[in-house]
C-alpha cells in the first residue's frame, strides 16, 4: 500500500504526487514507532558491514539495495541504542524481489546475473524452447535481502512490500 503522505516541495508547487516510505533498516520497529524512537545517531549507518544503511529524509536511516545487499547480521540492531530496531519487531522485513518487464531475459536477451547474486536460490532460470532462459522467481525463498537489485542492468528487478506484507497492511 502507498503512503498518503506527499512531498512538500511537490505540494507548495502544485504538483502532488505520492511518496512511497523509505525502506528501514532491518528488524525496525513500525513507522510511527521507529520515527518516535530514532534519534537520528547514525549508529546503525556506520556500523553496516554492506553499507547499505545511508542517511534518508529527515536524517533517517534507509536502505539503499544500490549500495549492496543486507547479510542480516544484526550489528545495525547491536548499534541502536534507542531501540528503535530490535529483533522483537519479528522478522527483519516482508520485503521480495520483483522482477519488471524491463528484465532483458524477457526481451531475448541471455542474463543470468540476478539468479547468481541470489544467496537463497530464489531466482532461477527456465529453459525456453527455441528462446532465452527467462527468471522464475520462489518468493518463498526470497528473503528480501536485496543481491539481485544492484547486479540488475536494466534495474528491472524492485526489491518491496512482499504480499504478505501489504496483506497486513490492509488488515491494520
Amino acid at each position: 500500500m502507498e503512503s498518503a503522505s506527499f512531498s512538500r516541495r511537490g505540494f507548495l508547487r502544485g504538483r502532488m504526487r505520492r511518496v512511497d516510505p523509505a525502506q528501514r533498516p532491518p528488524w525496525a520497529l513500525d513507522e510511527a514507532l521507529f520515527l518516535d524512537r530514532c534519534t537520528r545517531c547514525d549508529a546503525c549507518v556506520k556500523a553496516c558491514p554492506t553499507r547499505i544503511l545511508v542517511n534518508g529524509d529527515g536524517g533517517f536511516p534507509r536502505v539503499d539495495f544500490a549500495q549492496g545487499e543486507c547479510t542480516f547480521c544484526g550489528e545495525c540492531v547491536r548499534h541502536c541504542e534507542p531501540a528503535a530496531l530490535t529483533p522483537e519487531a519479528g522478522e527483519p522485513w516482508l520485503l521480495k524481489a520483483q522482477i519488471g518487464a524491463g528484465c532483458i531475459a524477457h526481451q531475448g536477451v541471455d542474463c543470468r546475473v540476478c539468479g547468481e547474486s541470489c544467496p537463497t536460490g530464489a531466482i532461477r532460470f527456465r529453459l525456453q524452447r527455441g528462446g532465452v532462459a527467462q527468471p522464475d522467481l520462489n518468493l518463498e525463498r526470497c528473503n528480501g535481502c536485496g543481491a539481485c537489485f544492484a547486479p540488475c542492468p536494466t534495474r528491472a528487478i524492485e526489491v518491496k512490500a512482499g504480499l504478505k506484507a501489504m496483506e497486513q497492511e490492509e488488515r491494520v
